[in-house]
C-alpha cells in the first residue's frame, strides 16, 4: 500500500491512484501525456557517453544445484546520450544502459530486488517483471517518484527469458526512450555450453525531426501513437555494436558457438531477427526452455514484449549481421548488429572467388 504522502505526489505528477500503477490498468489522459513530455523538455538531464549495453556484459553461467537468494538492484537513470553522431536524445534508462541490466537467476531463486528513483529524476517509474508471478509483476509494488526507494521480493517460479519493462501509465513513451532488459531464469539443469554470449535489445525511437537531422531530437508522443518511428535500433543507438561505431557485438573464433539473448522493447513493433549470412542453429522460440528448441531457422518473429534465444555457429570467417529483417529499418533506421568471426578460410563452406 502507498502511504498518503506518497499517493499525493504519484497524482501530482499525474500518475494517478493505486489502480493506475499496476501495469496497464488506466490509459493516461491527454493532459498526463502533455506534462510528461513538457517535464522531459524542461529537464536538464545529465550528458552521457553512451546508452548502448555492451553486449558481452553478461553473469556467467549457473553452477550451483540449490536455489538461492539474488539481489538485483535497478536504478532508472534518464539521461542525454546521442542516438548516432551528432543527433542526441533524452533516454530513459535502467542503470543508465539499454537495454537494462542483464538479470540471471535459476528456477527456485528468490529475487530480492531494490528499486531506487533518484531525486534528480523528473519522473516516477517502476518495473515489470515477465518472470514474476504476481500483480503487475511487480510493477505497483516497485512504483517511485524521485528520490524514493521501493522493494520487491518473488521467487523465480518458471524457467525461461522474459522482458522485464517500466508499466506506468505512459509505458509506451517509457519503453521507447529504453527502460526494458532481460531476466533469464535458468532451468535446474543450467544452460548447454556454448562459447560465448550476447545481449542484444530492439525497440523503436520516435522523435521530432527526421533520421540523421544533428541537433537535439525531442521524444514525439503523435508520432509514437501513429507508430511512425524515427529509429529502430539495437541496444539504445544507431548501429551500436557494428564496428563502425563501438565494435562488433562479439569477436569469435570459426568453428566456436555464439548464444543470443534477443528482447523486443517495442513497444509497437515486431522484429524479424535474422543473421545474414548464417542461420539460427538451435532457437527457443519466447525465450522459452521448457519446450523442444527449434533448429535451422531463418528469421524468427519476436513481438515487442517477448524475446528468443538462439545460438549461431561460424564455419568461416567474417561479420555476419544481426538484423531485424524488415530491411528498410536496418539501411535507414539503424537497426543492426555484427558478430565477427576469425579465421582460417574454409574454401569448401564458400568459396568467394572459385578457380
Amino acid at each position: 500500500m502507498f502511504d498518503t504522502s506518497r499517493r499525493r505526489v504519484l497524482q501530482a505528477m499525474g500518475i494517478g491512484g493505486a489502480t493506475a500503477v499496476a501495469g496497464c490498468a488506466n490509459a493516461p489522459t491527454a493532459q498526463d501525456r502533455t506534462e510528461q513530455r513538457e517535464r522531459m523538455e524542461q529537464a536538464a538531464t545529465p550528458e552521457v557517453d553512451r546508452v548502448a549495453a555492451d553486449p558481452t556484459d553478461i553473469p556467467g553461467p549457473i553452477d550451483r544445484d540449490e536455489p538461492a537468494e539474488v539481489d538485483v538492484e535497478l536504478v532508472p537513470r534518464e539521461v542525454t546520450a546521442e542516438i548516432e553522431g551528432g543527433v542526441t536524445f533524452d533516454y530513459m534508462t535502467y542503470n543508465g544502459q539499454v537495454p537494462g541490466p542483464f538479470i540471471r537467476v535459476r528456477r527456485g531463486d528468490t529475487v530480492n530486488v531494490t528499486f531506487r528513483n533518484p531525486e534528480e529524476n523528473t519522473m516516477p517509474h517502476n518495473v515489470d517483471f515477465h518472470a514474476c508471478a504476481g500483480p503487475g509483476g511487480g510493477a505497483e509494488a516497485t512504483m517511485t517518484a524521485p528520490g524514493e526507494t521501493a522493494h520487491l521480493r518473488f521467487k523465480a517460479t518458471y524457467p525461461g527469458a522474459y522482458i522485464y519493462h517500466c508499466a506506468v501509465p505512459n509505458m509506451d513513451m517509457h519503453i521507447s526512450a529504453g527502460m526494458f532488459g532481460i531476466i533469464l531464469v535458468e532451468p535446474e539443469g543450467g544452460m548447454p555450453e556454448v562459447d560465448e554470449e550476447v545481449y542484444l535489445g530492439q525497440h523503436e525511437i520516435y522523435t521530432d525531426k527526421e533520421a540523421g537531422t544533428e541537433g537535439h531530437h525531442k521524444f514525439d508522443m503523435a508520432s509514437m501513437a501513429d507508430e511512425e518511428p524515427t529509429y529502430v535500433v539495437m541496444n539504445g543507438e544507431a548501429y551500436a555494436t557494428t564496428p563502425d561505431r563501438y565494435g562488433a557485438a562479439a569477436t569469435v573464433e570459426t568453428g566456436q558457438t555464439v548464444r543470443t539473448y534477443f528482447v523486443t522493447g517495442g513497444p509497437n513493433m515486431t522484429s524479424s531477427y535474422h543473421p545474414i549470412g548464417n542461420v539460427w542453429e538451435r532457437l527457443y522460440p519466447e525465450g522459452s526452455l521448457t519446450t523442444d528448441p527449434q533448429t535451422h531457422i531463418q528469421t524468427k518473429p519476436v513481438a515487442p514484449g517477448s524475446t528468443a534465444i538462439a545460438t549461431m555457429d561460424f564455419p568461416v570467417p567474417g561479420n555476419y549481421k544481426l538484423v531485424d529483417h524488415a530491411l528498410s529499418r536496418v539501411v535507414r533506421r539503424g537497426c543492426m548488429s555484427v558478430v565477427t568471426a576469425e579465421g582460417e578460410e574454409n574454401p569448401e563452406v564458400f568459396d568467394p572467388e572459385p578457380q
